[in-house]
């Protein structure tokens, strides 16, 4: 997927190390892959490892770098050898990317945005001392005010996604370590489980809610799967 391709519902697996991972998460309809940077993380990846990843899992999805308080090396080195569209960054002290790399940004809640922050969309998650992975869900309440473009994360699987989006109405959900049958590798079971209910009991159509519209839930009484298939460019 080009860095400029639209896309209508963002589902993102994170945490690939292995080529098989990734391919089940495309033939599922996954359209974003994560590849962790972070080196305290069972997850990490080398740029070395992830060029090859991302250079064999071939198709329209977005390739997501991410990392933990970066430098500017960093940052610049994995441009440079990784085929790289989004850039997601944890952390209080990273470095800036180049203005032409889409940014994703985590953040907890309830905190603030900064008004200077200029990130295509915020990744909500739990609290965790590896900066994600926890396996642990948040009061989804938060995200449902939260004024922003939102990716939702934090202990998602086939038994809370769809309440999940339902609560949340983001603009996209990421899941990992539910998904695994160990850190660093996905469980084909639970997650072709996973995949199949996000992805094959959708069947109505949801008006998400835009940046800045307050939620009110009246509008989703009544709908049974509420994510849209992503659009494919």
């Amino acid at each position: 997927m080009r860095s400029g391709s639209p896309i209508d519902f963002l589902v993102k697996i994170c945490g690939i190390t292995e080529e098989e991972d990734g391919r089940v998460a495309l033939d599922a309809g996954a359209n974003a892959l994560g590849f962790n940077f972070y080196g305290p993380s069972p997850r990490y990846l080398t740029f070395d490892r992830a060029r090859q990843l991302t250079e064999s899992l071939d198709g329209e999805y977005l390739r997501v770098g991410v990392f933990v308080n970066p430098t500017e090396s960093d940052l610049d080195e994995a441009l440079s050898s990784i085929r790289l569209d989004v850039i997601q960054l944890h952390g209080t002290q990273c470095a800036s990317p180049p203005p032409s790399v889409r940014v994703w940004r985590s953040l907890i809640l309830p905190a603030a945005v900064p008004a200077e922050e200029t990130a295509e969309a915020f990744l909500l998650d739990s609290p965790s001392p590896q900066f994600g992975g926890s396996g642990h869900t948040f009061d989804w309440s938060l995200a449902a005010a939260f004024p922003h473009r939102a990716i939702l994360a934090g202990g998602l699987d086939a038994s809370n996604i769809a309440a999940a989006i339902q609560a949340a109405r983001p603009w996209g959900v990421d899941a990992c370590s539910r998904l695994e049958s160990k850190p660093g590798r996905k469980d084909a079971s639970p997650f072709e489980t996973s995949s199949k209910r996000l992805f094959e009991k959708r069947r109505r159509k949801l008006p998400w809610r835009q940046e800045n519209e307050p939620y009110d839930s009246s509008r989703y009484s009544g709908t049974l799967w509420p994510l849209r298939r992503p659009l494919r460019s």
